[in-house]
């Protein structure tokens, strides 16, 4: 799906690690929450409380997901899942566009 219909966004910016990694929110009549967002080239960890579905639009990365010690390259198009309540690693190659859907 290259678009959203029906959706409300917040306005103020998720800003994260410097304004390296940045998103906006969009709710969903169904109470669905999806994150759209860039990572500039780095390294970061993520901590969820909801599961996650990681869609990675474009762009180059590394990914290291919990009670794993394998680093998985993804190229977008290709997306990957986070269970809830843990952490994963990027090491961000190139600047990537993402949409992360919250899975309640």
């Amino acid at each position: 799906m290259s678009q959203f219909t029906n959706v409300t966004a917040d306005k103020k910016a998720n800003i994260y690690f410097d304004g390296k990694v940045t998103s906006r929110t969009l709710r969903f009549e169904d109470g669905t929450i999806k994150t759209l967002g860039i990572m500039l080239p780095g390294e970061y960890t993520f901590n969820t409380g909801d599961a996650e579905i990681m869609e990675i639009m474009s762009g180059e990365m590394d990914v290291q997901l919990p009670d794993s010690e394998a680093w998985v390259t993804i190229t977008g198009p290709q997306s990957f899942d986070v269970p809830a309540n843990s952490a994963f690693h990027l090491q961000v190659k190139t600047v990537s566009d993402y949409c992360c859907s919250f899975v309640k």
